[in-house]
């Protein structure tokens, strides 16, 4: 299956953490990383007494449950050093799963689609990069970001290596 995931990190090298991350994940059996988004700084959301973030979305295939992905990303999190101590606070690294098309669920631990996909410019901006077109709720990865405010302060960075994983 297909599944869109979210990365952000704002403590550390940013950009090698999230490099860690993909690589990880791409090691992962039944996982294959399919597209990676260019790399935006952006500001801290929620929490805005912290350092800028950097985010990105990667495209998977995947033979994983959506729980087994999950799971995975959080061993991932908690190898890279994630301490989950604050509510959208500081993080070496974050990895949400965003969207999987044609998989709605709700429970404890996991609600997809992600529950603020629609609303976060910092996650709809390297989004469509790779899925512009995917549908969610009812509209295409585009049409929601052009409803989003908040774009002015994300910015496109050039980091080398960034592409070649």
């Amino acid at each position: 299956m297909k599944c869109y995931l979210g990365l952000g990190a704002n403590l550390g090298d940013r950009a090698q953490t999230m490099r860690l991350a993909l690589r990880q994940l791409a090691a992962a059996p039944g996982v294959t990383v399919a597209a990676v988004s260019a790399l935006y700084e952006t500001p801290p959301w929620g929490k805005t007494d912290q350092p800028p973030f950097l985010n990105a979305a990667a495209c998977l295939h995947t033979d994983l449950a959506p729980h087994q992905l999950l799971r995975l990303c959080q061993r991932i999190e908690q190898g890279l050093g994630r301490q989950r101590h604050e509510h959208w606070g500081p993080r070496p690294i974050d990895l949400d799963l965003l969207h999987i098309p044609g998989v709605t669920l709700s429970d404890a631990t996991l609600t997809l689609p992600h529950p603020y996909l629609t609303q976060r410019a910092f996650v709809l901006v390297p989004l469509a990069d790779i899925a512009a077109g995917e549908i969610i709720v009812g509209k295409t990865v585009a049409d929601w970001l052009a409803a989003v405010g908040d774009r002015e302060n994300i910015v496109k960075t050039e980091e080398a290596g960034w592409e070649t994983l």
